[in-house]
């Protein structure tokens, strides 16, 4: 339901956290229940997805993952790849720490390879870097269960975003959520750092 109505709207790019690499702390059972949802959720809805035109892409640490996880993200991603309507990426097994530290490492062999210089690495550099390369920073971040925190989740590219904190529970997250969500990110002034 906010898949569709984010494309309703307008929307081009969805990032959903949907297993960040703190959450393999919880009990092995709960664990094996989110990844087989996972699983059995990509199933079912990426043919849906593809024919409405939305492209899915899948960030984190998904080497680590089960041979049928990595499979399945797999499958949805190679199916969705020529759409454009809707990009949405999903975090799996996510971690910005992990994301800033992989993209330090991939810049230093790119310097010691002599691919780049010190004196080169910009704010541009790292940004193609991570995860998240090609996809444009997000103007909005929804914070849902009524956290004021950012969870280790997208540190270097939610710079600029503006945030919107509700109450709601991400499994209650509906249509009129999000279009509370945007009606009061429209409603903002955004200066990114000027008057």
């Amino acid at each position: 339901k906010v898949i569709r109505a984010a494309m309703k709207w307008g929307v081009k790019y969805l990032t959903a956290y949907a297993f960040s690499t703190e959450n393999w702390g919880r009990p092995r059972e709960e664990v094996d229940a989110l990844m087989e949802l996972l699983c059995r959720t990509i199933a079912d809805e990426t043919d849906e997805l593809d024919a409405n035109g939305v492209r899915i892409r899948f960030i984190g640490q998904t080497d680590v993952l089960s041979d049928v996880v990595r499979e399945s993200i797999s499958r949805s991603e190679r199916s969705t790849k020529h759409n454009d309507k809707l990009h949405l990426i999903i975090a799996l097994n996510y971690s910005s720490r992990w994301e800033i530290v992989r993209m330090a490492q991939r810049v230093a062999t790119q310097v010691r390879d002599g691919d780049l210089q010190v004196c080169d690495i910009d704010a541009e550099v790292v940004s193609r870097n991570l995860e998240t390369a090609g996809i444009p920073d997000p103007d909005l971040l929804i914070r849902t269960s009524g956290e004021l925190r950012l969870s280790n989740f997208l540190l270097w590219q939610a710079a600029y975003s503006e945030f919107y904190i509700t109450d709601v529970l991400w499994p209650d997250f509906s249509k009129e959520e999000l279009h509370k969500a945007i009606a009061a990110f429209q409603g903002r002034s955004r200066r990114f750092g000027g008057v």
